[in-house]
């Protein structure tokens, strides 16, 4: 029998089961009430994970909910094609397939042998977890100008491998690889 949560005890980027369909916590709000007699109420901003849409919704701090039967296992990024992602776990050498959809906008950090967590719900691969940071080499940028600094903090714009467009320090060079930071997609330092 899977444990049950409490509402109140749902932390941001936690997951819960709700009418036997897994989500996670992107955001969690707790209004105590001012007035005697007033309930304690949750608001949560949580992402379905299986038909990845995000709604808030709100709930009373003894509300319980399952935990869902969702384990994660690592696995490295093969390749993509028209079925879409497919992904070698670290342990059973198997491969799993995700949808376009399951993807994401994530798309944009996946180089091949890139080390994901992978989340399976019911035994179904159905969401990828990246670590903090990725590692994605520059393909094209500006050169920075000497005399473009004075201002401090002065950023151009750099296309990384995938495509993805960040901005970087005037001192980075095309060839060079950058670490981007998973959440924000952005600049996190020099790889």
């Amino acid at each position: 029998m899977a444990a049950l949560i409490d509402a109140i005890s749902i932390k941001r980027k936690g997951f819960f089961e709700l009418d036997d369909v897994p989500y996670s916590c992107l955001d969690v709000t707790i209004s105590t009430p001012t007035a005697r007699g007033g309930q304690t109420l949750v608001r949560i901003k949580m992402r379905n994970l299986l038909t990845r849409a995000v709604f808030d919704k709100t709930f009373k701090a003894g509300e319980k909910f399952k935990e869902p039967d969702l384990v994660l296992s690592e696995a490295a990024f093969l390749y993509s094609d028209r079925d879409g992602y497919h992904f070698l776990d670290q342990e059973t050498y198997e491969t799993h397939t995700l949808t376009p959809e399951a993807v994401g906008d994530s798309r944009q950090l996946l180089v091949e042998n890139t080390v994901v967590q992978i989340h399976k719900y019911n035994g179904s691969p159905i969401d990828i977890q990246f670590p903090a940071h990725v590692e994605l080499a520059v393909t094209y940028t500006e050169p920075g100008n000497r005399g473009d600094t004075s201002s401090g903090g002065v950023t151009k714009p750099a296309t990384l491998e995938t495509g993805l467009e960040i901005r970087v320090p005037l001192f980075i060079k095309e060839g060079e690889k950058v670490r981007v930071h998973t959440e924000t997609l952005e600049f996190a330092g020099r790889a």
